[in-house]
């Protein structure tokens, strides 16, 4: 798998994590109904069991997460946004970010990994909502 996308962390992977961390928050805001409560019940869980564990965990599976969106990078058409290309690609590009994901929760503490689970059925249709404003972090910070 390329690894394009992974100069990038080299200056910028606070500032990096921070801005996908208000991605994350952004979507969780707009969530509705009851899965909507039930997906800002767990990340509210998250948070009071670790307040700042989505900007950390975050940070933590951002290597993971450029290496994974890099073959989706490589192959975007010129003068097309990257988070355009992403909604595009949408199913393969949340399977990549939810790989990623899902192998974290399976040595996440018990109640981070639970939380998680309460929501991953639901989480593909969630990520594909999320593409377009990953994809306008990235190209924020690849020039």
């Amino acid at each position: 798998m390329t690894a394009s996308l992974l100069p990038l962390l080299d200056a910028n992977r606070e500032a990096m994590a921070s801005d996908f961390a208000d991605v994350i928050d952004a979507e969780v805001k707009k969530q509705s109904g009851l899965s909507g409560a039930a997906i800002k019940t767990a990340y509210s869980a998250a948070q009071k069991f670790k307040p700042g564990v989505v900007q950390v965990a975050t940070n933590k599976m951002l290597p993971d997460f450029m290496t994974a969106l890099s073959p989706l990078w490589d192959s975007r058409p010129a003068g097309t946004p990257f988070g355009a290309h992403l909604a595009a690609n949408g199913d393969q590009a949340a399977e990549a970010l939810l790989a990623v994901t899902d192998g974290q929760a399976q040595s996440a503490p018990s109640v981070l990994a639970k939380a998680y689970k309460s929501v991953r059925g639901k989480a593909k249709g969630h990520v594909i909502d999320a593409l377009d404003p990953v994809g306008a972090v990235v190209e924020k910070y690849a020039g």
